[in-house]
Parts: C-alpha cells; sequence; structure tokens
C-alpha cells in the first residue's frame, strides 16, 4: 500500500470513529452539564467513586480476555483460518459469562467491605452490591464488542456508540431529575443493561463460522487468551487503582467535593481526546497485528498512526488549554471553576499520552507480556508516588501536576521498550510535527499561567488557529487531494486556500 492511501486508510477510520465520539462527546457534555446542576460537586465525586469501584472490579473480573480476543480474532482472519474463527469466538463468549457471573457474586459478597473502604462508612453497600449486575452487564458486551473490532467493522462500532451514548444520556438526566443523587446507581445499571442489548444486536449480524466445542475444549482453548489476558488486564487493573487509589487518597484528605472537582477536570481532558484513541484500538490494533513480527513494517505503521493521530488531536487540545475556565464554567457551573487549572495539567499530560499511544501497542501486537506488565507497573508506581508527594505538597493541582510528569516518564519507558523490540525510532516526519506543534503548546500554556485571562485567551485562540491551519495541511498532504475527506474539505470555503491548493 502507497503512503499515501495508509494514511488514507487511518484517517478513514479515525474519522468514522472519531465522528462517532465527537457526538459520544457532545452527549458527555450534556450529561455533565446536567449532573453539575441537579447532583453539583458532591454528586459528581459520588459518581466517581462508584465508577472507580466498578472499573477495578470489572477489570478484574474481564481477565482482560476482551482485550486479548481481539488479537485472536483478528490474526484469525488475517490467516483466512474460518475454524479458528469460530473457536475463538465461542470461546470468548462463554468465558465473559463465566467471569461476569463470577465478578458480580463476588462483588456483591464484599460490598460492605468496599463500602467502609471507600466512603467510610457502609452507608451506600446496598448501591455498591447493586454494581455487581454492571460488572456482568459490561462483560458479556465486552466480548461482542471484542468480536466487532476483531473482524474490523469499525462502522458498526461507530453505530453502537453513538446509540449506547443516545441511551446513557437519557438515562442519566430522567434519574437525577427523579431522584437526585438516589438515581446515580440505578442509571449506571440500565445504561450497561442497554449497551449489552445494543451491542448483542450487532454482534448477530456478524458471520461466525460454527463450531462444535464441549466447555472443557472452551477453558482449555482460552488458555492463550487469559495468558495474554491476564497481563493486560493488569494493566488495566493499574489504571483502575491509579483511579481508585487517587480519588481514595483526596477523599480522606480534602473530602467527596474535591473528589467532584478532580473528576470534572480528568473527565474533561480525556473526553477532548477519546475519538483519537478508540479510532487507534478500533483499526489500528488488528492492522498492525496483521504485519507483525515484520520490524519495518511495524515501525512503519506506528510512525503514520502517530502522524495523523497527533494532527488531529493537537487543535483540540490546544483550544481546550486556552479556553479552561469558559469551558468549565459553560460545562459545569461556577462551582467548579477550581478545576480549570487542574484541567491545563491533564491536557499536557493527554498530549503527551497521543504521542506515545501507537508505540505502546507494539507489545501487545506482538504478544509481549513480560515487556507490557514491566512498563505498566513501572508507570503505576511512578504515578501513584507523585500523585502522593503531589497531593501531600501542592494540594489538588498537585495530582493533575503529577499525571503530567508520570507520562513524561512513560514515554521514555515505552520508547525504550518498543527500540528494543522493533529497533524503533521516529521518522523525520513525526519529529518535525513535534518541533513545529510543541512550541505552539508551551506559549498557550505559558501565557495562561502569567497573563491575565482575556489576553491569554485571545493568545491562545490565535495559537490554535495557526496549529488548525498546519494539521489540516499536514493531513492533506498526507492523504492526498482524491481522498472522500479531502474533497469534502475543500467544499468549504477558504479550506483550498488555507492549504496551498
Amino acid at each position: 500500500m502507497s503512503n499515501v492511501g495508509s494514511y488514507g486508510t487511518i484517517l478513514k477510520s479515525s474519522s468514522i470513529i472519531g465522528g462517532a465520539s465527537v457526538i459520544s462527546m457532545m452527549l458527555g457534555m450534556v450529561r455533565t452539564k446536567f449532573a453539575a446542576i441537579l447532583i453539583g460537586t458532591g454528586g459528581i465525586g459520588m459518581l466517581a467513586s462508584f465508577t472507580a469501584i466498578q472499573s477495578i472490579v470489572g477489570t478484574i473480573a474481564g481477565l482482560g480476555i476482551q482485550t486479548s480476543a481481539v488479537r485472536e480474532v483478528a490474526a484469525a482472519v488475517a490467516k483466512k483460518d474460518n475454524e479458528a474463527i469460530g473457536r475463538a469466538v465461542l470461546t470468548l463468549h462463554r468465558v465473559c459469562w463465566f467471569t461476569g457471573l463470577l465478578g458480580m457474586i463476588c462483588l456483591m459478597a464484599f460490598s460492605p467491605f468496599i463500602a467502609q473502604f471507600t466512603f467510610g462508612s457502609n452507608e451506600h453497600a446496598l448501591e455498591v452490591a447493586a454494581l455487581g449486575l454492571i460488572i456482568l452487564f459490561a462483560n458479556l458486551s465486552g466480548g461482542q464488542i471484542a468480536l466487532i473490532q476483531g473482524m474490523r467493522r469499525i462502522g458498526d462500532i461507530a453505530r453502537l456508540t453513538i446509540i449506547g451514548g443516545v441511551i446513557i444520556t437519557l438515562l442519566t438526566v430522567g434519574f437525577y431529575l427523579w431522584l437526585g443523587l438516589r438515581g446515580i446507581v440505578p442509571a449506571l445499571v440500565l445504561g450497561a443493561a442497554f449497551q449489552l442489548i445494543v451491542s448483542w444486536k450487532y454482534a448477530q449480524r456478524v458471520p461466525v463460522p460454527k463450531v462444535d466445542m464441549t466447555w472443557a475444549e472452551s477453558f482449555f482453548e482460552a488458555g492463550s487468551m487469559v495468558k495474554l489476558g491476564v497481563v493486560m488486564m493488569w494493566n488495566a487493573l493499574m489504571v483502575s487503582s491509579i483511579a481508585y487509589i487517587t480519588i481514595a487518597l483526596i477523599t480522606n484528605q480534602l473530602g467527596l467535593q474535591a473528589v467532584g472537582i478532580y473528576s470534572a477536570a480528568f473527565t474533561l481532558s480525556g473526553m477532548f481526546v477519546n475519538f483519537v484513541f478508540q479510532a487507534m484500538g478500533a483499526d489500528y490494533f488488528p492492522r498492525l497485528i496483521g504485519v507483525a513480527p515484520d520490524k519495518a513494517a511495524m515501525n512503519h505503521m506506528v510512525n503514520e498512526q502517530a502522524e495523523i493521530g497527533f494532527l488531529l488531536a493537537v487543535p483540540g487540545l490546544l483550544a481546550t488549554l486556552c479556553l479552561a475556565p469558559w469551558i468549565i464554567h459553560i460545562l459545569y457551573t461556577s462551582e467548579f471553576l477550581p478545576a480549570a487549572d487542574l484541567l491545563q495539567w491533564f491536557i499536557l499530560g493527554c498530549l503527551v499520552k497521543v504521542i506515545i499511544w501507537p508505540v505502546g501497542f507494539v507489545m501487545m501486537a506482538l504478544g509481549k507480556g513480560k515487556w507490557f506488565f514491566i512498563t505498566e507497573t513501572s508507570f503505576t508506581v511512578v504515578i501513584l508516588v507523585l500523585t502522593f508527594v503531589g497531593l501531600q505538597s501542592l494540594g489538588l493541582e498537585g495530582v493533575a501536576i503529577a499525571y503530567f510528569l508520570s507520562y513524561l516518564i512513560y514515554v521514555a519507558l515505552v520508547y525504550g521498550v518498543a527500540v528494543k523490540l522493533i529497533s524503533f525510532k521516529w521518522a523525520p516526519g513525526v519529529r518535525r510535527l513535534f518541533f513545529m506543534l510543541l512550541p505552539l503548546v508551551g506559549v498557550v500554556f505559558v501565557s495562561s499561567r502569567l497573563l491575565p485571562v482575556l489576553p491569554a485567551t485571545f493568545l491562545g485562540i490565535a495559537m490554535s488557529a495557526i496549529a488548525s491551519i498546519l494539521c489540516l495541511r499536514g493531513l492533506v498532504h498526507r492523504v492526498g487531494k482524491e481522498h472522500r475527506l479531502t474533497r469534502a474539505a475543500f467544499r468549504i470555503p477558504g479550506v483550498k486556500l488555507i492549504c496551498g491548493v
């Protein structure tokens, strides 16, 4: 495939998933605004606590199989091995049922202890127990989505994302209006149930070869999935643990209102780059598996993905960086304004994450569980230590600074491993992008700290406009003038002039 064709494939998948994620992001903004008005900082702090519990237990229950199954299915599809596809899918479904039920039962059984540790009392034990239903529903839904993703049905993933987002938004707003704080858990449970129904509907459209397997054969077949899945689960468990421990530390030192401030900033920072990360995971990972273990091909694909991801993410991140106080005020309420400073640090961390994210997939594509385990565990230790130190010395903003510094260290870790595994190095085009766009980010961040709000905002908007022009020109140059998305963009007045066409 030519460079232009390869860039076009990346941009096509990124635009499909990214478009769905933008809609999902807008729906998330609606949920956020209603949550800020109806349940306040304390309610959002409580929501973050319930979500952290669900995440950490769900990660353990999932065993990372949903992610490793994508690798199994994608590899079988690449080889056109129908028998292997059928066996992998049936095994995936059975294991998801087993682990989902086990996770649900365990969370329900230990709910009083978890509530006591998280909230300082067992007042919320019944609500924590109800989260067990989410564990089961999410596990089953994850299995369906793994099948769809492994088959690279990108359009179905996009539609699933949008429909799920609409349903969850309606449920969330409805329950918050009706029950206030008591509506948090019912909205979460019913949202997971409807997400399962939608994912099942789309999974039924995927043609899967029929195979005969006993349950014993399925568990034996699951060995390879579990072997890599446990390592991936460890990574996800580390991420969930970071979130849970961070929230617990803030709750104990500053209270649930501070958790609400932290959660508001952290959620927004992830929301604005989510489309890039989802696009990478949805299509990039299966494609990278398809060229593994060819080092040259993997190098080429990682660099191309890094270029497209960076070009797509930088304008939005820059705009968020300079408009942070306004965004917080619009999406939340004045009660949340202290989150603006945190949001800016989180945005810097997200930018670093965008840079290194494509490189991190190398370990998973090669099935190098040991290296994946080492890098993710090291990152977890670093971010927890820095978070504790930052919280003690600088308060809530110290947590956000720790996030940024941790990802700088993570870049060095992941890049070093990639060099060892595939002799990886940044291509000249990627380095040029870094040298061209990162200084703009630095100017916007420093001005937001040193200048009054209005001058800093105007300067930031100017820098964001420059970055948008540079990124648009870069995308057009890489995918070509005949690409469908390029032709669509050229219909907008002035775009041809901006792109030098």
